[in-house]
């Protein structure tokens, strides 16, 4: 028998409120759903909408690399703790990309997020949902990771693959980086759809369809988990989803979430949506803190890569990313006190915000590699060593198909 795949839960996440990975079942604005006793009330934004309304992804540049990753996720009854872990590994995940390049140039990350085997409003006659089509906005994705819930229901694999591969806008760059994880417990031959020709479909359409099976790795082989990774050449794996293990806690830690914090102070929002996304920026962190520092950490090292990325609402971001023209913002859309500058007082207020961004994200880079280079050293004195985690996982599978792409990782 070969060994589970551990994906920890980290201590402390029990403590974030007790659902995640796909929306449904949404709060209400301004009348939070009271937690469960010992759990910590999540944050969202003041209008947490139930069908978000999604920017475009801007278009890569000619030779920016594109990584396309679907999440699915099982978020019936017995779920809870996957989805904690989903809400726990998503900056460590974001950050296995952030030292990523083809070329010299660095990729643009898309995540999508479905979840399936839930009955909320929301979902179809199915139980399946689509959370979120295509993103850039990590935020976005994080305040519905935390938003969601679990609750009982039918796990229909093969018709959430089909979903994901034909509503989705997937690349047809033929290097992009397409991938979908399913995660779930039931056998994957639930449904009408037959998981073979949903996983085929995907195949045809370049999509690689990876399986982790929240349980044994037996079970998830008699279950077909194994099966409907090989027909899209992808990879099986499974988890131990409540497992838990401790964090080493590095002296860098309280630095680089104070400065990850700080971070926000160089955002420019502007134009309807500004406030509320500058909102929803400051709720992430509060939600990352509640699961622990070092997931306040990871979120910290993720804000300092070129993965995260704001034009949508942030002046800053938009101006470099040549997606704005500054002189033409009407004042109205602007904060107060850019609202009586100039074409060049404008631009001058941003570059001195950028400027101040960039010595805090080069500070936590630093910070992060002594880091890096601490846990390493911890680790080894472990009496027995980590097991592996969700975003080791997700690792394993990105290292093999960047390396068929060209792209470096580190």
């Amino acid at each position: 028998m070969k060994s589970a795949l551990k994906l920890p839960v980290i201590l402390g996440s029990a403590a974030v409120l007790a659902v995640s990975a796909l929306l449904l079942g949404l709060p209400s604005p301004g009348t939070p759903t009271p937690p469960p006793v010992g759990q910590t009330p999540v944050r969202t934004s003041p209008t947490t909408p139930g069908k978000p309304d999604v920017a475009p992804v801007a278009r890569a540049d000619a030779k920016q690399p594109i990584i396309q990753i679907a999440l699915l996720l099982d978020t019936s009854g017995s779920m809870d703790g996957l989805l904690d872990q989903a809400r726990s590994q998503l900056w460590n995940i974001v950050n296995r990309f952030s030292h990523a390049k083809r070329d010299g140039v660095g990729p643009q990350l898309q995540i999508a997020l479905y979840a399936y085997g839930n009955a909320d409003p929301g979902a179809n006659s199915s139980e399946i949902r689509q959370v979120l089509p295509f993103t850039t906005d990590l935020d976005l994705l994080s305040e519905h990771l935390f938003s969601l819930r679990t609750s009982g229901g039918d796990e229909h694999c093969g018709e959430v693959i089909r979903d994901a591969s034909a509503q989705l806008l997937w690349s047809k760059d033929p290097d992009a980086m397409r991938l979908i994880f399913i995660a779930g417990n039931e056998p994957f031959t639930q449904g009408p759809v037959d998981f073979d020709d949903a996983v085929k479909s995907a195949r045809e359409r370049g999509i690689t369809v990876n399986t982790i099976h929240c349980g044994d790795y037996e079970q998830g082989v008699a279950g077909k988990w194994k099966d409907a990774a090989a027909l899209a050449n992808g990879s099986y794996m499974n988890i131990d989803q409540n497992q838990r293990v401790v964090e080493i806690a590095a002296p860098q830690d309280a630095e680089i979430a104070q400065l990850g914090a700080e971070l926000n102070k160089t955002y420019v929002a502007y134009g309807t949506a500004g406030r509320q996304s500058q909102l929803r920026q400051e709720a992430q962190d509060s939600n990352s803190r509640g699961v622990s520092i070092s997931s306040m950490v990871s979120r910290s090292v993720a804000k300092s890569s070129g993965n995260y990325s704001n034009e949508s609402w942030d002046l800053v971001d938009a101006v470099k990313k040549n997606q704005v023209d500054v002189a033409s913002v009407r004042a109205e859309d602007l904060p107060e006190p850019m609202r009586g500058l100039d074409a060049a007082g404008r631009k001058a207020w941003l570059e001195a915000r950028e400027q101040e961004r960039t010595r805090l994200q080069q500070r936590i880079q630093t910070l992060n590699a002594e880091r890096q280079r601490f846990l390493v050293q911890a680790n080894k004195q472990q009496a027995a060593p980590g097991t592996d985690t969700l975003e080791g996982a997700i690792g394993q599978v990105v290292e093999r198909e960047a390396k068929k792409r060209h792209l470096t990782l580190e």
